[in-house]
């Protein structure tokens, strides 16, 4: 890195928010990491190409990964509705609330996981979510819609059992 050091700078100040929104997109943070990692090589090749700021370019190539690996491994893994580890006794309300809200998320298919997460936790307009992802801006608005909708009424976030706990 020493001969690009505007791009070791720039893992260094942005590499927490992107693992948080690879995290998101993945479900975990081995997977978050390997995703993470997997961009920036990709960019660390294009990085003399790059002009401007550079997230945009990150976090494009971050999208693309992820959903090129969800098309290229869906067969391989498959989401657990139970975790194999056991909940700390008296934690939080939001550890709870954490937990389900990725549950969930991992339920929604990967282009509206991939809006819900760009438009809610990384805070990105419509029109920023629609040049990220490469869609038009009315996709994103209807698979927000569609994703907010399906979160409606997802059993994790509305039973009694969730509600219950987290008090």
């Amino acid at each position: 890195m020493a001969e690009r050091p505007e791009f070791a700078e720039f893992v260094v100040a942005r590499s927490p928010a992107l693992l948080r929104t690879a995290r998101l997109l993945t479900g975990d943070w081995a997977s978050a990491e390997d995703l993470l990692q997997d961009s920036l090589a990709t960019c660390w090749r294009r990085w003399s190409r790059i002009s401007g700021n550079p997230e945009p370019y990150v976090q494009k190539v971050m999208l693309h990964t992820y959903l090129a690996w969800r098309r290229r491994f869906w067969t391989r893994e498959r989401p657990t509705e139970v975790l194999p580890e056991t909940s700390v006794g008296d934690a939080t309300g939001r550890v709870v609330d954490e937990d389900e809200v990725q549950a969930a998320l991992r339920r929604l298919p990967p282009r509206q996981r991939a809006v819900v997460v760009l438009r809610y936790f990384d805070d990105l307009s419509e029109a920023e979510t629609a040049q990220l992802l490469g869609i038009s801006t009315g996709t994103v608005k209807s698979q927000t819609s569609k994703a907010l909708a399906t979160l409606r009424v997802d059993e994790g976030l509305t039973s009694d059992r969730a509600r219950t706990e987290v008090r």
